[in-house]
């Protein structure tokens, strides 16, 4: 996990105005808390509101913060077990799940089988 990264996941467990109102996850849902957009190119020009909220709209990086207690219960769909576990950074397909912002974050609630991967190191993951 990256020290960002790290740092990302702090902030949301030491915000009790985000932490107590995170929703828990029901059935065969997961939790993700999607990092924050840069505010820079790596040129270091400085990017437009708008930029960045595209890019968290779009993104397909997240960590998994909760899941419900039906997630990769069907043996048939997951023979092998789960695809990811609480605290993975995962890929997930762009613009999945029901999104929603809680104190200016964002996370969304995706399907057990919307995770494509899991991730050791986001940073420099984007959407191509």
């Amino acid at each position: 996990m990256t020290v960002k990264a790290v740092k990302e996941k702090e902030e949301i467990e030491e915000d009790s105005d985000v932490a107590s109102q995170l929703p828990e996850p029901t059935g065969y849902k997961i939790l993700i808390a999607l990092p924050e957009a840069n505010e820079k190119t790596e040129g270091g020009i400085v990017k437009a509101e708008s930029t960045r909220s595209i890019e968290e709209t779009a993104s397909i990086i997240g960590f998994v913060l909760k899941m419900g207690p039906d997630c990769y219960k069907d043996e048939k769909r997951f023979p092998n077990g789960a695809y990811c576990e609480e605290g993975d950074f995962i890929i997930m397909r762009g613009y999945s799940g029901t999104r929603m912002k809680i104190h200016g974050k964002e996370f969304r609630l995706i399907n057990d089988d919307t995770v494509e991967a899991v991730v050791r190191d986001p940073t420099g993951i984007v959407r191509a």
